[in-house]
């Protein structure tokens, strides 16, 4: 069995396509599929139910996963210990997100690290859901709780704040609450709650009993934004909201405190690139903890 196939093979179970996987690997839509036959020639066994809208896993194709998870866990290993292919700090590292940290912290910090290792490729996804690191949809995740199981590796970054705020414009016109009762009679804006995907994001509770927002929007970016356009009051990141001087943070006594953390998973603690990027995104934020409280 060619270790090439079983490669190809995590990419098409992880993505649940072939063009996906083709994409993501960068061959050809029909050649994918050809490797994907000879793979389950080689094993004498089926290992995907192929339909117009993807693929799905046999038993078969379960059991072959696991091995060969097992199996690109020592290539990566091998890779970085024996070869010392790894020993440079080059290749791509993907770092996934949320969407208010990536976009207003690590997006504007990042381009120091490309110039340090000019043949390191870092991708940013900042986005906001999570990411499943045994799966190498990223290969660091900054998580808003740390890992309560799984083979992972994690370490607090820093933990930050956030407050209530309105535009300036929207309190000249509309008024400024004077206590948590008088938010109701404003308009507020919040997440979509079918689409939280940590309960570390349900953080209107603890400003009051039924948050009710009026206008929900799934990024904390996106929630900004309607706040500085005087759409309603909203509970903003402290570190984002006070690089807008149109914005005023209200009833100050009331505070929220969340953390970050960087996750990667075991097999990459040899990868010198991996250990790079998480050990500078420590650096980032000690450099700038006074920011984010």
């Amino acid at each position: 069995m060619d270790w090439d196939d079983a490669r190809m093979f995590l990419a098409v179970a992880r993505t649940g396509q072939i063009l996906a996987a083709s994409k993501r690997l960068g061959v050809n839509h029909a050649t994918l599929s050809r490797r994907m036959t000879t793979l389950e020639e080689s094993l004498k066994a089926r290992l995907l139910v192929r339909r117009t809208n993807g693929c799905e896993l046999t038993a078969e194709g379960e059991l072959f996963l696991h091995a060969a998870e097992r199996m690109e866990t020592e290539m990566l290993r091998a890779q970085a210990s024996v070869g010392r292919v790894d020993g440079a700090i080059a290749g791509t590292v993907r770092i996934g997100a949320p969407d208010g940290f990536g976009v207003s912290f690590l997006a504007p910090r990042l381009g120091r690290l490309i110039k340090r290792y000019p043949e390191l490729r870092i991708q940013l996804v900042p986005i906001p859901r999570s990411f499943s690191l045994s799966q190498r949809e990223a290969d660091i995740a900054i998580t808003l709780e740390g890992p309560e199981q799984g083979r992972l590796v994690s370490s607090k970054l820093t933990d930050y704040s956030l407050g209530i705020y309105a535009s300036k414009a929207y309190l000249a016109a509309a008024g400024t609450p004077q206590d948590q009762e008088a938010l109701k009679a404003h308009p507020r804006i919040g997440y979509v709650e079918d689409l939280i995907f940590t309960a570390s994001l349900n953080f209107s509770g603890e400003i009051m009993r039924s948050w009710d927002a009026a206008f929900e929007i799934s990024t904390a970016i996106g929630q900004t934004e309607a706040v500085r356009s005087g759409a309603g009051i909203g509970i903003l990141h402290d570190y984002i909201a006070r690089q807008y001087p149109e914005l005023d943070r209200i009833l100050p006594d009331l505070s929220i405190r969340r953390a970050y953390w960087t996750t990667y998973h075991e097999s990459a603690r040899d990868l010198a690139r991996v250990r790079t990027v998480a050990d500078y995104l420590q650096e980032l934020v000690s450099e700038e903890r006074g920011i984010f409280l």
